[in-house]
């Protein structure tokens, strides 16, 4: 776990601790962002004017100084820009903000920008702009930030300012789960210094108790606390609503699990009715119109990617066969949409004897316990050496694009369950199987092969519960991110 910045409860207070503690984080990235912003902005602006020159589309007199010039002086302009849409603030607020998050603010900023500065310098004359080069900057400018962006956060998480401590009020199983959460995701720079609650501590748990609630406006001050995550203590709902009202005066960021967040997706919509906050459960099947359009981006991305990746396809099979012998791919019998078993299918990761070999492995008690709790083996000996290679970086799951292109699975869902494992989805096991398993899915793209299997069957059903398009083409994102990093495969 990341490492806290706790201090003694014996220690004299500190004077608005929280206050210059928790914006320590914002800070830290703000300034980062708005260096990365002007960064791929200039370079986008650079490389068009390189590729151009001062061409125009009237007159040839407007030179490339000039111009220069005009680009710097709109830079606050940008800034602004993004500022009004919220890219500098969300990182502070979301423990879990990437740039993939970001991507479709930052295309609307670099669309509207892009506009904007054609538009009036076109009415002003103040310069007559070459549309090829406006086109060949906003591309770049897309390009640049991203990758700007990127590079800026990872610099930021490797920051101790990035760091913010947590308490949780309440402790229940959710508490545990943001323990494990927080331990594993370390790039969420959050460290969970512990829970307060009015019961009584509970045996072996993975957080550490600190006290009643009363204690928690002391508690705040001087552990250092930005983060307070309100679970669902065993208060009164007007104490509760006292404690957010502390919190909030004293500049910490607060976060609330709703009660029944097992059934709340990523895309729940929150309305108001009279001042009264209401969040909406759409109907879990889609309308046919976006199941159509989903299917039909299922086709296109598998057939390219397959066409794309055959020469890959091809190294990776003659790897298997000059490693160890047996068959290119391996086939297990999975459970899809409505109950139809498919054959999925693998590049062959394991030796030939493992089916027969599994039984030995289970006589280690540890690796009984592990297998029950993630379904794998952090160190599987019935892994060949090309196959430990595969899995860590997921190319053993490439060749499921076959089974997108029949209609087995969807580049995006939950995981592909075996019949056996069907019954540990109860009572949710219908809603399971009302949509095709995903090559890869909100179980991916939050932990992979260290994630628990209670908290895979939460993701899954999370995922089922607020499907959407734009909730596909977020986890795509992030997928090709946790795919690059290496995180949580074996």
């Amino acid at each position: 776990m990341a490492q806290t910045r706790l201090l003694s409860l014996e220690a004299p207070p500190l004077q608005h601790a929280w206050t210059a503690a928790r914006a320590r984080r914002g800070r830290l990235v703000r300034r980062a962002l708005v260096v990365s912003d002007v960064v791929g902005l200039s370079l986008a602006f650079a490389l068009a004017l390189i590729d151009y020159g001062s061409r125009a589309t009237n007159t040839n007199s407007f030179s490339v100084g000039w111009e220069a010039v005009l680009f710097v002086a709109t830079l606050p302009g940008w800034l602004l820009l993004a500022k009004l849409n919220g890219l500098y603030d969300r990182d502070e607020e979301h423990a879990a903000h990437t740039t993939v998050d970001d991507l479709i603010g930052i295309v609307k900023v670099v669309t509207i920008g892009s506009w904007l500065l054609f538009v009036t310098t076109w009415f002003t004359q103040v310069a007559s702009p070459y549309p090829p080069k406006l086109i060949v900057f906003w591309c770049l400018a897309i390009a640049f930030v991203v990758v700007a962006r990127l590079a800026a956060r990872a610099y930021c998480r490797r920051r101790t300012s990035f760091i913010q401590n947590a308490i949780v009020v309440g402790g229940g199983e959710t508490a545990q789960l943001l323990a494990r959460t927080f331990q594993m995701r370390t790039d969420y720079g959050v460290n969970l210094v512990g829970y307060v609650d009015t019961v009584a501590p509970a045996r072996n748990a993975e957080v550490k108790y600190l006290g009643n609630v009363d204690r928690l406006p002391e508690l705040v001050q001087r552990h250092g606390i930005e983060r307070v995550i309100i679970e669902f203590p065993a208060l009164p709902r007007e104490q509760t609503t006292d404690v957010v009202r502390e919190l909030r005066r004293h500049d910490v960021q607060v976060d609330i699990i709703p009660r029944l967040y097992e059934l709340l997706a990523p895309g729940a919509d929150i309305h108001m009715v009279e001042g009264l906050p209401m969040m909406g459960l759409p109907p879990i099947r889609a309308e046919r119109t976006l199941r159509s359009l989903k299917r039909g981006f299922d086709i296109l991305g598998s057939a390219l990617g397959l066409i794309l990746l055959a020469p890959l396809f091809g190294w990776v099979a003659l790897c298997i066969k000059l490693d160890s012998s047996g068959p290119v791919f391996y086939r297990h019998e999975r459970v899809g949409e409505g109950g139809r078993t498919f054959r999925l299918i693998k590049f062959r990761t394991m030796n030939v004897e493992a089916a027969k070999q599994f039984d030995d492995v289970m006589q280690d008690p540890e690796r009984r316990a592990e297998f029950e709790r993630t379904q794998k083996f952090l160190d599987d000996p019935r892994v060949t050496l090309v196959g430990r290679f595969l899995r860590r970086i997921s190319i053993d799951e490439l060749p499921q694009l076959v089974n997108v292109l029949v209609g087995h699975m969807s580049l995006v869902g939950p995981r592909p369950v075996t019949r056996a494992e069907v019954a540990r989805y109860e009572p949710d096991a219908d809603t399971l199987l009302t949509v095709r398993p995903g090559v890869t899915g909100y179980w991916q793209i939050n932990g992979r092969s260290d994630t628990a299997w209670e908290d895979r069957v939460r993701l899954d059903l999370s995922y089922i519960h607020g499907w959407s398009l734009k909730l596909d083409f977020l986890i795509l994102g992030k997928t090709f991110w946790v795919l690059l990093t290496g995180r949580g495969a074996y």
